[in-house]
């Protein structure tokens, strides 16, 4: 039985996740033309059989998608704009980090070049590509979606999110804020009990599971939302501001900075101040608005 050929890809950007995005494509045969602005990082992926391009409009010579793994939206732009002639009919998947009006821009000016875009945020970091509990939200055309799922798929679980180019780093940027708030919690946490001797890492094992446990109630938390269904809570804002008030008293007893607990106590002062401290803790969500 003849061997399916794979379809190749470029890969535009040598940073760590573009490194493990070719490692992986390699890994699974998938013929692999690579770029970077800088040179000597390739040196891994040229043994294990790709292809290195001197230039953006070699690179993009290549058959195949055009995987743009960048900086930032101005770096893809200065990246492409140069060759931006070239692109007609061909495929972008960016996978760069790029804000939703930033991913729905550069739809617009692909399409403005006769280009299929799509657009990708990566819920993994590095060292988690292609394996299990890697995952990469998709949106913009359906059609390069479809066509290069199986090949998307080496990389994490691949999930469609419609035509709008900008949805997918909506629910990206929104998932790393919900992160990014978890891990200050945990350098606010960790930097109090090192006033009492308890190294980072012996906090972290017993932070992890009590974080996991409460993560099981956002479900629940977001229904509450859904609905504003923020009477009769079981734990009032005012409960939650004294329980804030506690914390940051503690906090400066221990000489730890209110960075990241202060702004979250604010918004429990405001509530309170304006009479809705008996509403539930979710409440907090529409002073967000």
């Amino acid at each position: 039985m003849a061997e399916t050929t794979k379809t190749p890809v470029t890969i535009l950007g040598l940073g760590a996740m573009g490194q493990a995005l070719a490692a992986t494509f390699l890994k699974a045969g998938v013929p692999t033309t690579l770029w970077n602005r800088t040179r000597g990082k390739d040196a891994e992926l040229l043994a294990a059989g790709a292809v290195t391009a001197a230039t953006v409009a070699e690179a993009i010579g290549a058959d195949g998608p055009i995987v743009a793994v960048l900086l930032d939206h101005a770096s893809v732009h200065a990246t492409l704009d140069p060759v931006a002639a070239r692109l007609a009919g061909r495929q972008l998947i960016n996978l760069t980090s790029t804000a939703p009006d930033e991913a729905r821009e550069l739809a617009a000016w692909a399409a403005g070049h006769d280009c299929d875009y799509l657009d990708g945020g990566i819920m993994a970091v590095p060292p988690m590509i292609g394996r299990p509990g890697a995952s990469i939200l998709y949106s913009g055309s359906r059609t390069v979606f479809d066509t290069h799922r199986e090949t998307l798929e080496l990389l994490a679980a691949a999930e469609y999110f419609g035509e709008d180019a900008g949805f997918a780093s909506t629910y990206d940027f929104a998932l790393l804020a919900t992160m990014y708030a978890m891990f200050g919690g945990f350098l606010h946490g960790a930097a109090m009990m090192r006033s009492v001797g308890v190294s980072a890492a012996e906090f972290g094992r017993r932070a992890a599971a009590w974080v996991g446990a409460m993560t099981q109630s956002l479900p629940h938390q977001g229904a509450v939302i859904d609905t504003a269904a923020y009477a009769d809570p079981v734990q009032s804002i005012a409960f939650h501001k004294a329980a804030l008030d506690a914390i940051n008293r503690a906090s400066r007893d221990a000489n730890v900075t209110l960075d990241f607990v202060a702004p979250l106590k604010n918004l429990l002062d405001r509530q309170v101040a304006d009479g809705r401290g008996a509403l539930g803790f979710e409440r907090t969500f529409e002073e967000l608005l």
